[in-house]
């Protein structure tokens, strides 16, 4: 059977770009479209490369052999599709950062794993440096996210237990998801409750055993105009903190910048260089230790006080546990 299309790409898009050399098409068959007739593969590989031009991949058509031009091949001049430098505000900041964590969330670095490691078992000579353009990295985030982010791209409904702090037992909810969203430092769920017949808004570090399909694909439209994150700030409970102030490295916490009331340049930081910022919040949001430890040395939590407690108690554990 062939490939999913969206994986057929993916692997498309690695097999070209590692190369050193244009791959001739019919090796191009052999690996990416094994199952396939040789008209049906012509047509796939057609639409496949249009499509990946049309996202803006600079697909090289070039001999095989310097000296012999009589057979063509494919690449992906790593050079030509890498980005040029660019210069981003902290709200445009915020985003690619956000953009980077589901990139380097185990559903994507395991596709980009799996797509290497067919052309490596098939004697293909890889030359991965093309991609630390972004480069994934293996995270233990939620269980329920992969099988979330799938009911969502594929709009299914979907059924699990989820535990809310002031209960003791899970209660069973069906859900139609629309969206999954990182806010705070958690990945949060957002869809209809099918039970409750209304929107809802779901932690996934909350959901407890296997989240399960409950329906066919594509059976419901997600709602016009949905704001995910403005149904999480309505629907979350409010943050308890009332304000928080943060020392931040220069180019980093740009989540934080992008909705700080204050920001004082040129302050001292712990490790007393004076280039550091202080970055003031009126009202920080949920999740806000998580928010810090993500971006390591480089946010230091200075108010409130209680939460500042939190973190050195989670990172005292950690260098106890790496130590015992």
């Amino acid at each position: 059977m062939p490939a999913a299309k969206s994986e057929r790409l993916l692997n498309l898009l690695i097999m070209l770009l590692v190369q050193r050399r244009p791959v001739p098409k019919e090796r191009i068959r052999e690996l990416l479209y094994p199952d396939s007739a040789p008209d049906a593969f012509e047509k796939m590989f057609e639409r496949d490369k249009e499509e990946l031009r049309g996202l803006g991949v600079p697909i090289q058509v070039a001999p095989v052999d310097s000296y012999f031009d009589d057979e063509l091949g494919y690449r992906i001049p790593a050079d030509d599709f890498a980005l040029p430098e660019v210069t981003l505000t902290a709200e445009e900041a915020s985003v690619v950062a956000l953009a980077t964590r589901v990139w380097e969330h185990a559903t994507m670095a395991q596709a980009t794993t799996d797509a290497v490691r067919k052309l490596s078992a098939a004697g293909v000579a890889v030359d991965l440096a093309p991609l630390d353009i972004a480069p994934p990295r293996m995270v233990a985030d939620e269980p329920a996210f992969a099988p979330c982010w799938q009911a969502v791209c594929e709009r299914t409904a979907i059924r699990f237990d989820y535990r809310r702090p002031d209960e003791e037992q899970p209660r069973r909810r069906h859900v139609q998801p629309w969206g999954v969203v990182r806010s705070s430092g958690r990945w949060y769920l957002v869809g209809h409750d099918v039970d409750r017949g209304a929107e809802r808004v779901f932690r996934l570090d909350r959901v407890t055993g296997t989240v399960r399909r409950a329906g066919p694909p594509h059976a419901y439209d997600v709602p016009p105009d949905t704001d995910l994150r403005e149904t999480i700030r309505r629907l979350a409970p409010p943050p308890g903190a009332q304000r928080a102030v943060l020392l931040a490295r220069p180019d980093s916490g740009h989540s934080f910048r992008r909705r700080a009331v204050a920001v004082t340049h040129g302050v001292t930081g712990p490790d007393g260089r004076r280039d550091w910022d202080r970055v003031e919040l009126e009202r920080p949001s949920r999740g806000l230790v998580d928010e810090v430890l993500y971006h390591g040395s480089d946010v230091v939590l200075v108010e409130p006080e209680r939460l500042r407690e939190q973190i050195v108690r989670r990172l005292s554990a950690v260098v106890g546990a790496v130590v015992g």
